[in-house]
């Protein structure tokens, strides 16, 4: 019997990868199903068919492990169960921290929907000594035990729902890696340079500062730069400002004329201005 190969979003990170099965009828987009992983047995969503283009968006050579079957009725009862022990740990976790007096903030728990393991997840500022608090945990929950050490992006992953434009935040979705993102980008898209305005819900950047900037730079390379002496079909003048999306130019001729000029417009560039 041949497998099939279907790309799967699965864990508390939203990991992605792809997994095969033996099972030949088909998984629409969103089935749940229970996947065989590295990590153990785990709840996964399907997201589509894998593909030779998904393979290369996931820059993936082999699957990451087999699904299992689909979900059934049993494997829900069981999930809920298992939210309810997330909550049960993270509550008696964060108890033993602060007995401890541990320099560490609990955001989240992860139990493997197998048992084979719990993962919590925490910020902390300095290498924090919690091997007493694995061995606890361990002790108290009786399973393997995982502790990772996060940046705020990933708390943001983790926890976020909603970003300021009304959609469910891109790292909690789509984004399989979170991208660097710097304050150049916004200003060549002109964004509001306000940090609480183009900032997500982790306090940097916005990640979406990034998807565009590719476009908004090789647009830029096209256009003569600010200050450059330009001839165009009204005249010479000089180029005060750029209007990257839409190939625009604002101009000023003589007797501080200033018109938005096409960049069709543009016969020569006679002197270069600044690059920024």
């Amino acid at each position: 019997m041949t497998s099939s190969q279907f790309v799967v979003r699965y864990g508390a990170t939203r990991f992605i990868g792809e997994f095969s099965t033996r099972n030949p009828e088909d998984l629409p987009r969103n089935s749940p199903v229970i996947i065989r992983s590295e990590r153990g047995v785990e709840w996964g969503i399907v997201l589509s068919p894998a593909s030779d283009r998904t393979r290369e968006y996931l820059g993936r050579k082999s699957t990451d492990g087999k699904i299992v079957r689909p979900a059934t009725a049993e494997d829900r009862s069981l999930l809920e169960q298992t939210r309810q022990k997330e909550r049960d740990e993270f509550d008696g976790c964060a108890e033993m921290i602060r007995d401890r007096r541990l320099n560490m903030q609990l955001v989240d728990v992860e139990h493997l929907f197998g048992g084979e393991r719990v993962v919590f997840y925490y910020l902390a500022e300095d290498r924090v000594d919690f091997r007493e608090l694995v061995k606890e945990l361990a002790k108290r929950f009786k399973t393997r035990i995982e502790m990772r050490q996060i940046g705020v992006r990933d708390e943001a992953k983790l926890l976020a729902d909603y970003g300021d434009c009304g959609k469910p935040v891109c790292c909690n979705t789509h984004l399989h890696e979170m991208p660097p993102v710097s304050m150049k980008m916004a200003k060549l898209q002109k964004a509001t340079l306000d940090p609480t305005k183009i900032s997500g819900r982790c306090g940097r950047l916005k990640c979406c500062l990034r998807y565009e900037y590719d476009t908004y730079r090789d647009f830029q390379k096209e256009l003569p730069p600010v200050g450059a002496t330009v001839v165009t079909k009204n005249g010479q003048g000089q180029v005060l400002a750029q209007e990257i999306l839409s190939r625009k130019l604002l101009v000023r001729f003589e007797g501080n004329r200033q018109l938005i000029t096409d960049l069709a417009d543009i016969v020569t560039v006679i002197k270069a201005g600044q690059k920024r």
